[in-house]
């Protein structure tokens, strides 16, 4: 069925077609052994359109216990028929890209064009990392004898991966394309909010001819799947994408088995603008760093640092764009879609609300709203807090949604110690035409990658993550296939 079809289908009757409801265990569907389902929702409308297993420690460990088997195979599998079932899964997820972005855009409430981005840039991980699978080479070691020594890099065994609501199908991938590529099994837990895609995945993945059991899918809460998945000593990576809090609770529960993490938690990014910058590319740059999936970004632009002769000029420009932006259901292509749930829309309303009793100025938006067409659904609109102090807890919090945090600087120190003024430590955006002053802050703001002049420059081939409270570790690029390949040194005495 075309994109049009499904969604059609989908309006008429409430429910999307054929789409897989019970865990991916060992090649297969598999249903939960106690039998419970819950409902994922629509936040378009903010009604359910399915339900799916609820996965326990029972499922768990039928999970991981296939993924032992399936790593038995696959760490044996030679690197170059790695590359080419990597390469043929991303054939296969062009190929299907309309569908999985239907219900990507469905599940999350993010707009279709997000989702067909993601899933483009998906295709190209597992392309990528294709690529690097059978490049995974040791290197000859030259210790000044007659002996001879070298080293290999091997797979570390049965990687979990903890993926969350806001990127089901990119953080996923980005998880297990470099997994697979060392020769690793997976077995993933996706959010409980957006199960579908992880599934959709995990049976395209066998298709194109992946051995059972190398990716498996248990679907779930964190407190019954997820925690158990952790805990299960036979895994020796674990990779999640969540909050800070969920991350230390992931840091203690692996901690016995020493067992491999790599944390991406949360941000509070600031965007910085000299004076001497394009004021129109620093006004489109922060409305689509903080306002892109309504805001629901781990690295969003959600600090706007901007030098005080343009901060009436930028805000007021901002101000104008962001009130005209479009705002509805998902699949009807708005230029902004909806918060992916009803708990986490109150928890953003909430942020907003006591900014409005601390007395805080509100220049745009700060109240819920629905979808236009229908009246129904889970929205915020576009938010901007103007002139905020370092200490205000709006700057401080993350708060996961369209709500933008300006703060006025004089001076490039003063900047400097702004942007490095939370805890957090993921992204960061610089918009001068001063090259000089470009690099000196680059260098000196505490953040996992920043950009020049464009707040989303850069692509896969980077390395991804953060420091301090927004984690540790790196995924993309060369650097992702860190976390899953183990260095051996062997000497042989001749």
């Amino acid at each position: 069925m075309t994109a049009d079809q499904l969604i059609a289908t989908y309006f008429e009757t409430g429910r999307p077609p054929d789409l897989p409801r019970d865990h991916f265990i060992d090649g297969r569907p598999a249903v939960a052994e106690a039998g419970d389902r819950m409902e994922s929702f629509d936040p378009g409308r903010g009604v359910a359109l399915a339900d799916f297993a609820v996965g326990d420690a029972a499922d768990v460990d039928r999970a991981v216990t296939s993924a032992v088997a399936g790593f038995g195979i696959w760490g044996a599998t030679p690197p170059a028929q790695r590359c080419a079932i990597l390469n043929e899964a991303a054939r296969l997820m062009r190929a299907e890209a309309e569908q999985l972005s239907v219900v990507e855009a469905l599940d999350s409430g993010k707009t279709l064009n997000e989702a067909r981005d993601d899933i483009a840039g998906s295709a190209r991980l597992l392309e990528y990392y294709a690529g690097a699978a059978d490049k995974l080479d040791g290197r000859s070691v030259n210790l000044g004898n007659d002996n001879a020594a070298f080293t290999l890099r091997e797979p570390v065994g049965v990687t979990a991966h903890i993926v969350p609501w806001n990127y089901p199908t990119s953080t996923l991938v980005r998880g297990i394309a470099p997994a697979l590529a060392a020769g690793c099994s997976a077995v993933v837990k996706p959010a409980e909010t957006t199960p579908f895609t992880a599934l959709m995945i995990a049976d395209l993945l066998v298709r194109a001819g992946l051995p059972a059991g190398v990716v498996n899918v248990v679907t779930g809460t964190g407190i019954a799947a997820g925690a158990p998945l952790v805990r299960d000593p036979r895994v020796r990576h674990v990779t999640i994408t969540g909050s800070v809090a969920t991350g230390v609770g992931v840091m203690q529960s692996v901690a016995p088995n020493v067992t491999g993490l790599t944390l991406e938690l949360g941000g509070k990014s600031p965007l910085i603008a000299f004076g001497d910058a394009d004021v129109d590319k620093v006004v489109d740059g922060a409305l689509w760093a903080i306002f892109s999936n309504a805001g629901q970004i781990c690295s969003a632009g959600s600090r706007l640092l901007v030098h005080r002769s343009i901060h009436a000029e930028v805000r007021d420009k901002l101000v104008i764009k962001a009130r005209a932006l479009r705002i509805g259901h998902g699949l009807r292509n708005p230029d902004m879609g909806a918060i992916n749930s009803a708990r986490h829309l109150a928890q953003i309303a909430d942020h907003v609300e006591n900014a409005r009793k601390r007395g805080v100025e509100i220049v745009l938006g700060g109240t819920r709203v629905v979808d236009p067409d229908t009246g129904e659904g889970w929205f915020y609109a576009p938010t901007i807090l103007d002139d905020l102090p370092e200490s205000d807890d709006a700057v401080l919090r993350e708060i996961f949604g369209p709500v933008l945090v300006i703060q006025v600087f004089d001076d490039e120190a003063e900047a400097l110690t702004l942007a490095n003024g939370t805890e957090f430590a993921l992204a960061a955006g610089i918009y001068t035409k001063d090259i000089s002053t470009a690099l000196r802050m680059a260098r000196r703001v505490d953040a996992g990658q920043v950009t020049v002049n464009d707040y989303w420059a850069g692509g896969i081939e980077l390395p991804f993550g953060g420091n301090r409270k927004s984690g540790f570790g790196r995924e993309k690029g060369l650097e992702g296939l860190e976390a899953y390949t183990r260095s051996k040194a062997v000497t042989l005495a001749v």
